[in-house]
């Protein structure tokens, strides 16, 4: 249904994410990577989803000018919501050993913010995830960090990898979101911009 409705437009990925490009190709969908370095700061009144909505808007920036009619951007953010204040991805061996270590035997929230960009119209949405981990060992966190090497992740770990396989107890909410896109969101608002993008051509 999407492939169809979406055959007069380009999408544009702006992600170097293996995880979030399988996602769209997973979707059967056509599209284009395109990258742009984006310093990835925000203002320290943000909360919550704001931080992500924000650093998802930021990332479309670059691209806003060159954009064509036929064109839809996707960007996105993923943080990890813990005690107050959100982990980014670690910088280090030690920085990642010490946010798994925050993380267990808690709950935080995963939180995914995508921003869909046209010439015409801009619209931010964000799934929120609930992730409970059970007390995990020094021994299990320090073999997860040097084994897998978590450093391009928020949270310093991915669900679909060994220490989400042994170290999560639980989840409410979109187990993809978790990973890195939620792909219900992406699916049903391509569908949307695609119908208003029509309409507005009519």
């Amino acid at each position: 249904m999407l492939k169809t409705l979406i055959k007069d437009y380009k999408v544009i990925l702006a992600s170097g994410s293996p995880r979030r490009q399988q996602f769209l190709r997973d979707l059967d969908l056509e599209f284009e990577i395109r990258l742009k370095p984006v310093e990835e700061i925000y203002p320290d009144r943000l909360y919550k989803f704001e931080i992500s909505d924000y650093l998802a808007q930021l990332k479309s920036l670059p691209f806003k000018e060159e954009l064509k009619e036929n064109e839809i951007l996707i960007t996105s953010d993923t943080i990890v919501w813990h005690e107050g204040k959100a982990l980014g991805k670690p910088v280090n061996r030690e920085d990642a050993i010490q946010m798994i270590s925050s993380l267990s035997g808690k709950s935080h929230e995963v939180i995914t913010s995508v921003c869909f960009t046209t010439t015409k119209l801009e619209k931010t949405v964000n799934s929120i995830t609930k992730v409970v981990f059970r007390n995990l060992e020094a021994a299990e966190i320090e073999y997860y960090v040097d084994e897998f090497k978590p450093f391009d992740k928020a949270g310093a770990y991915g669900i679909q990898e060994w220490i989400g396989q042994i170290g999560i107890e639980r989840i409410e909410g979109s187990y993809f979101n978790v990973v890195g896109l939620p792909v219900d969101l992406v699916y049903r608002n391509l569908i949307l911009i695609t119908r208003e993008m029509n309409r507005l051509k009519s």
